[in-house]
């Protein structure tokens, strides 16, 4: 049990801090401004979102006129799955062919590419790569996301797609942890559950994530799977034994957490999309992923509240909502004071799809 010490004006901000909501429209809504200067610090672009790069640098430069510091993030994977490219599909190769021509100079030069192009955006946080083992060929979600079924291959790419994003100041979001790769079950729809011992966890599933620990990722994002060899009970984003006790302590990770999409089937329709949030918070996560379905004020006005409520209640303690937001806060600061210190890199453009 926790006792609340903080105005309310502190716990709000906090609330607010802790979540990457979505939005609808090519410009930047009325309430998503109001919300910035309210202690939001985060949102999210979708496909919705793009129309080409300068509106997209346009509608950036219209939301850090209210947060300077702010974070946007995008899910751009280049392949098959593109935020940036939506309309056209990717110019650059995804992890499968990366994997395939097995050159991790190359990734890291796409990478750098990528977030080249990220970075003129205006977009600082990208959720890639895929750090997954594609140990399954059922997986209706994995597939060419991944570098390939070998996981030193897949980690020695993870790291490369790592340094060569963060190089312009994109901080890389590695995912899906512990490992999305042996599932035969899409977690957008229903709950995967991934049966294995331990030893396989810590040498097929965990090796791309201590690899992309070790290049500093600067954020990794949970996944809403069942591992029973770490928690029978709780999915990973939910569990305090994977995020805190696996991520954060063995592994060594002092980076921010961030959750895959909350209102994903997995979360929202077995917990449901409040309480789930409350949990994942109380768990470790730091940030929560929320608008690929709903993108609108009304769900960030009820995730705030459910936070805040927590709190108050003794659910969830104070500290942890405090911490949380305090390592959001501190990300966006290092992406701005990268975006004020522009890389000296001067790799060339790979030939590859450019």
């Amino acid at each position: 049990m926790t006792t609340t010490t903080t105005g309310a004006g502190t716990l709000t901000r906090d609330a607010l801090a802790v979540l990457q909501p979505g939005f609808t429209g090519t410009t930047a809504p009325d309430w998503v401004r109001r919300r910035l200067a309210e202690g939001l610090v985060s949102v999210a672009l979708f496909g919705r979102n793009v129309a080409d790069p300068e509106q997209v640098t346009a509608l950036t430069s219209q939301l850090r006129a209210e947060r300077d510091d702010l974070l946007v993030a995008i899910d751009e994977e280049a392949g098959d799955v593109t935020r940036l490219e939506v309309r056209t599909g990717s110019s650059f190769p995804g992890n499968h062919a990366l994997g395939a021509v097995d050159d991790p100079a190359l990734t890291r030069r796409v990478a750098r590419e990528l977030g080249r192009r990220l970075a003129a955006c205006g977009v600082n946080l990208n959720w890639a790569p895929s750090a997954d083992v594609n140990a399954n060929p059922d997986n209706p979600v994995i597939g060419v996301r991944s570098f390939g079924h070998d996981p030193a291959l897949v980690a020695r790419h993870t790291a490369a797609y790592v340094e060569g994003l963060q190089s312009h100041g994109v901080a890389a979001c590695t995912k899906h942890f512990p490992g999305h790769g042996d599932t035969s079950v899409d977690s957008h729809h229903a709950l995967p559950q991934i049966d294995l011992d331990a030893t396989t966890l810590h040498e097929r599933e965990l090796r791309p994530f201590r690899a992309a620990i070790e290049a500093g990722t600067r954020a990794v994002m949970t996944a809403h799977i069942r591992v029973p060899v770490l928690d029978p009970d709780r999915p990973a984003t939910l569990s305090p034994r994977i995020l805190t006790g696996l991520l954060r302590e063995e592994l060594g990770y002092d980076g921010l957490i961030v959750t895959d999409g909350m209102e994903m089937g997995a979360v929202a329709g077995t917990y449901g999309l409040e309480h789930g949030v409350v949990l994942a918070i109380a768990a470790g996560a730091d940030a929560i992923c929320v608008g690929g379905g709903l993108a609108d004020e009304d769900t960030v006005l009820r995730l705030q509240d459910a936070l805040v409520t927590a709190v108050r209640s003794g659910e969830l303690p104070e500290e942890r909502l405090a911490d949380a937001a305090a390592r959001v806060r501190s990300l966006a600061a290092w992406t701005r004071g990268m975006r004020r210190s522009p890389s000296t890199a001067d790799d060339p453009a790979p030939e590859i799809g450019l």
